[in-house]
């Protein structure tokens, strides 16, 4: 069987989404995948080939103003070349992103990215997790402790630096990589059978 290939493509404007890429990419790892961090605001012709050539695309970036940050709307854009030749149709696609604030409407910045995917005609991997956090017995270190299904959703201090993102938050990223990897392989096995 091949091996996974997950291309993480995010932007970070102090750092923290920049953390949680190297979590997701981690996860990835450790579930058998080549995996790429590409930051969207810096990418080349070759960065491109790479989430061309890529099995899933995992989006990310902070929350600003209730979306996705200006630089990662730019990066949208410029995948319309992409919509054009249906490159990345039946990709997997899955997202992540972190705010100041516990909600912050990270939710509208994922469904930004769902939309963005199902233009493309990829298959979006949601988070697989049940909310953590939410009863007496609960803990703020479990996975998903936000309680965010669609993709993976972190808080972190808007005065405290990118070490400060919540172990919690970085671990459910982990899980998102190591999701993604899987589903990715699970996909190539079908088409493999198919064929």
């Amino acid at each position: 069987m091949t091996t996974p290939v997950v291309s993480i493509a995010y932007h970070s404007g102090y750092g923290h989404t920049a953390v949680l890429a190297e979590a997701v990419r981690a996860g990835a790892a450790s579930a058998g995948a080549t995996v790429h961090l590409l930051s969207v605001d810096a990418l080349t012709d070759a960065d491109w080939e790479l989430l061309d050539a890529s099995d899933a695309i995992v989006f990310g970036s902070p929350t600003y103003m209730g979306t996705a940050s200006g630089a990662f709307h730019a990066f949208a854009e410029a995948t319309s070349k992409r919509w054009f030749t249906d490159a990345w149709r039946d990709k997997l696609a899955a997202g992540f992103t972190n705010s100041a604030s516990k909600s912050g409407d990270k939710l509208h910045t994922l469904q930004f990215f769902q939309i963005l995917a199902a233009q493309h005609g990829m298959h979006w991997v949601n988070l697989g997790l049940k909310p953590g956090w939410n009863a007496s017995t609960a803990s703020e270190y479990d996975l998903n402790r936000l309680g965010i299904f669609a993709g993976a959703g972190a808080q972190s201090n808007n005065d405290e630096g990118p070490d400060a993102v919540h172990k919690a938050d970085l671990a459910t990223a982990e899980h998102l990589g190591r999701r993604v990897a899987e589903t990715a392989r699970t996909f190539a096995a079908g088409r493999a059978a198919v064929a």
